[in-house]
């Protein structure tokens, strides 16, 4: 039961310390609109959609007014659209996303997740078409995220994939250059892709879930950095009990938020996301948190360790708090949307380099990083093979949303606005990785995939 103190403390953290629920994700399962006929299968995905997510957003509005807990996005997650516009065969894909458009806009979602594929152990009916498809799909919605599944730790990784996402992610950037490139902004390329992951731009509804479902994103940053801040000469032991504790009453929030909306909408409760999820906001950074646990600045020598220190405890802490922990959980580290990150890259303290060294212990990937406009494709694709290894070989989720800044170089910005905040262009190594990217094939699944 709730004491007067754990109610002063929560309005305390969402005044003070930026804490909210970053997002209620509703999934739903498109395999019953699947038509080989594309014109009626976007009929009954818009129907579909529009029934089952038509209070979605009435749903928050009502929890935030009643709980006082601010949540920041609503969102829908569906199934992978190559598993539904494979059977109409020659049918653009675009078509599909445009109805996932109109059913977005007629729910008043922020995001609406699932134009992907999963093409971890080769291409499918449907899956270069969708592929190929992704630059325009982009370009011509506002609101539609897409993700695309090369790898994992039981099947490999499939390097023909991430050849043609190397050339898809140029391609993204370019026929959007006149928005400030926000076309990749809006695609991520994953290694052990969850099916369950409430987040943008990743989510999607997976084939082993409901058929809709209910899942809650959490935030907290400035929560956990104001945590820390009060105890300075706390050693890391201590740290990692205060950073537990912090993080079981941010997840108590979204259990709270997560089986409140399961109630109003009819719907199970799916997961609660741990991952702690920063802004541009002045307070709300992973990096800051960092930096109170004692580095200088975010990318200095033992920034790995004190991240997977962080990550560690922020997990053990969530599962306290809730039965059903899924989706990503862990610790974000996307640069333009971290104050403290962008800061530590404009010092030339942060590189990509180091983001890599990181991925490996915290939650996803390289993640909203911005990179010169003149990048070659084999390079974007050479990084996301590299952070598929990462992926793949500890077997952990990894992924890679990469911007390539057309027209602008090293030292120049990107502005998005919003929850994406603003990019500094980073550096990349200009030695060629063509030859090794246009090899095709696929890296083998590492010994401990064979677990039967």
């Amino acid at each position: 039961m709730l004491n007067v103190y754990d109610v002063l403390e929560t309005i305390r953290m969402i005044q003070n310390e930026c804490l909210d629920i970053r997002t209620i994700t509703m999934g739903i399962s498109l395999l019953d609109c699947i038509s080989g006929d594309a014109d009626t299968a976007c009929t009954k995905i818009y129907d579909k959609i529009t029934k089952k997510a038509e209070n979605l957003v009435k749903c928050g509005e009502k929890i935030e007014k009643e709980y006082g807990i601010p949540i920041i996005n609503k969102r829908i997650s569906v199934t992978p659209i190559a598993m539904i516009s494979a059977a109409a065969k020659g049918a653009d894909p675009v078509k599909y996303a445009l109805t996932l458009q109109k059913a977005a806009d007629t729910c008043g979602v922020n995001f609406i997740g699932g134009y992907s594929a999963l093409v971890q152990k080769g291409f499918s009916a449907g899956d270069l078409e969708l592929i190929n498809s992704i630059p325009e799909a982009l370009s011509v919605t506002k609101n539609i995220c897409s993700s695309i599944n090369v790898g994992s730790s039981k099947a490999g990784i499939n390097m023909d994939a991430v050849a043609l996402m190397g050339k898809i992610i140029k391609q993204s950037a370019q026929v959007t250059a006149d928005r400030q490139c926000i076309g990749p902004a809006k695609l991520v390329v994953f290694c052990n892709a969850p099916e369950d992951n409430p987040f943008m731009a990743g989510a999607f509804h997976g084939p082993g879930e409901p058929d809709c479902e209910i899942n809650v994103g959490v935030s907290g940053p400035g929560v956990v950095r104001s945590a820390i801040e009060k105890y300075p000469d706390a050693d890391l032991s201590e740290l990692a009990n205060i950073i537990k504790k912090t993080a079981f009453k941010i997840t108590r929030m979204g259990q709270l938020v997560g089986a409140k909306a399961s109630e109003m909408l009819g719907v199970p409760f799916g997961i609660v996301d741990l991952s702690l999820a920063p802004t541009p906001a002045v307070g709300d950074s992973v990096a800051h948190i960092l930096e109170e646990m004692g580095l200088e600045t975010c990318g200095t020598h033992g920034t790995t360790a004190a991240l997977a220190m962080l990550n560690d405890a922020v997990k053990k802490g969530g599962v306290m708090a809730s039965s059903h922990v899924g989706g990503l959980s862990g610790a974000f580290i996307p640069v333009s949307e971290d104050a403290g990150m962008i800061d530590a890259v404009n010092n030339g303290t942060l590189s990509i380099t180091k983001l890599e060294a990181m991925t490996a212990v915290c939650s996803v990937g390289l993640d909203m990083i911005v990179v010169p406009g003149d990048i070659s494709e084999e390079t974007i694709s050479a990084i996301i093979a590299d952070e598929a290894a990462i992926g793949m070989v500890n077997n952990k989720t990894t992924a890679v949303r990469i911007i390539p800044a057309i027209g602008m170089s090293e030292g120049q910005t990107l502005e998005f606005g919003g929850l994406l905040g603003s990019g500094p262009v980073m550096s990349v190594c200009d030695k060629s990785c063509a030859k090794f990217i246009n090899r095709g094939g696929r890296i083998p699944a590492p010994m401990h995939s064979i677990k039967n």
